[in-house]
């Protein structure tokens, strides 16, 4: 999915960041997006890490120019009986996914304050709106990223700066097949029979709706969680 929203955001003219807890992964799609014809930087950081976090803003800042958008999809999974769930587990899960979140755009919303304008975006998942068994930690996690998208779009609306939340579900990744492989999800096809559309979604069906959400025409949406689900979740 962040691969995609790069992709999205570079097409159209954004100067796109790419960061990655992957350096070759991140290095491969910003020559990617350089070679179509975009300006793209590539960094390796772990956004757990705040001063590594803080670093690659500063860096991002040199090279490319202040923050304009910020979209967070940084996330990891995990599976296991609510009372199984390790304190290291836990921890984890939610230092990736919520604090990760935390990190990155509070070392970035100063230059959007500071420009009047910002465009935000987070990325969530349908296991924080109607519950998923046995990803009670993962749930909780996203359960945060939805919550403090809210409470950011109400603190920085005077600031021209909106916020907003796509919980994606029913989208094939390679995080998804890792999960279907080691036998925490269905296969494709019990999957797609829990969607309305009939199909699984794509990287760019969530780069779309994320990309629209960056835009001015989207000026007047900010707090919103906008479900790119095919109707599995309404």
């Amino acid at each position: 999915m962040g691969r995609s929203i790069c992709q999205h955001l570079s097409r159209r003219g954004d100067s796109v960041a790419v960061l990655d807890v992957q350096r070759e992964a991140a290095q491969e799609l910003a020559e990617e997006l350089r070679t179509a014809g975009g300006q793209a930087l590539a960094l390796q950081v772990d956004v757990t890490d705040r001063p590594a976090v803080d670093a690659a803003i500063q860096k991002v800042r040199t090279v490319l120019g202040p923050v304009e958008i910020a979209v967070t999809s940084a996330g990891l999974v995990g599976f296991g009986s609510f009372t199984d769930i390790s304190q290291e587990s836990w921890d984890r899960i939610i230092d990736v996914n919520l604090t990760g979140t935390f990190h990155c755009l509070q070392a970035v919303i100063p230059d959007m304050v500071a420009a009047g304008w910002g465009r935000i975006v987070t990325i969530s998942s349908s296991s924080a709106q109607r519950g998923s068994p046995r990803m009670a930690h993962y749930a909780a996690s996203k359960g945060g990223v939805i919550a403090m998208t809210k409470a950011l779009a109400r603190e920085y609306a005077p600031h021209g700066i909106t916020v907003n939340n796509i919980p994606p579900s029913g989208i094939e990744t390679p995080m998804q097949h890792t999960s279907q492989a080691e036998g925490n999800l269905p296969p494709n096809d019990v999957m797609t029979r829990a969607i309305p559309l009939g199909h699984l979604g794509t990287g760019d069906d969530i780069a779309a709706a994320c990309a629209f959400l960056c835009t001015d025409e989207a000026g007047f949406i900010t707090g919103q969680v906008l479900g790119v689900n095919g109707g599995s979740v309404i």
